[in-house]
């Protein structure tokens, strides 16, 4: 006969739960930083256009920032100001993006991103949708370059602009 195995209290439990995240917490903080050829951070600055094909087609200039904070990704910030069913509107997304070849300096390199866009008007109600991208950008590893971006996010949008970057004083 097998005898049952007596019951686990909340305080047993909660005691391995504490155990573990004290466990985790020290790793995460003892694990090393990275050497200074791994993490290469950017702070990106761009203007360009954009034109969101839909219902009700969006088209102006945009502004963008960006921050790559090492390693292959970056977080964007875009905002355009333009033509938005016939009346003046806004639009604005942030997306985390993936860079496929991001140090290298000549060439170019492929990246795709997701995230929320916002369009809207003085004279229409506003909206918010889930945004894909994919892009490609001159030298990405450079100081300066142009790109380009096909996405998905209230519409087809397209945007072409020139981005400039700035790098650690040791790149």
């Amino acid at each position: 006969m097998i005898s049952p195995s007596p019951p686990i209290s909340a305080s047993a439990t909660t005691s391995h739960f504490a155990r573990a995240v004290v466990a985790a917490t020290g790793l995460a903080v003892g694990a090393p930083p990275p050497a200074g050829g791994q993490a290469l951070r950017a702070t990106e600055l761009g203007a360009g256009a954009t034109a969101v094909l839909a219902h009700r087609a969006f088209w102006g200039p945009e502004l963008g920032a960006a921050r790559r904070s090492g390693g292959q990704g970056r977080f964007a910030f875009t905002a355009a100001c333009g033509g938005y069913d016939r009346a003046l509107g806004v639009r604005l997304e942030a997306t985390a993006q993936f860079l496929l070849r991001p140090v290298e300096r000549s060439g170019a390199g492929p990246y795709g991103g997701l995230g929320l866009s916002f369009v809207g008007s003085q004279d229409t109600r506003g909206a918010s949708y889930l945004a894909a991208l994919v892009g490609v950008e001159s030298a990405p590893g450079a100081r300066a370059g142009w790109y380009a971006e096909l996405g998905l996010g209230g519409g087809v949008r397209l945007a072409v602009g020139r981005r400039v970057r700035r790098f650690p004083s040791w790149w």
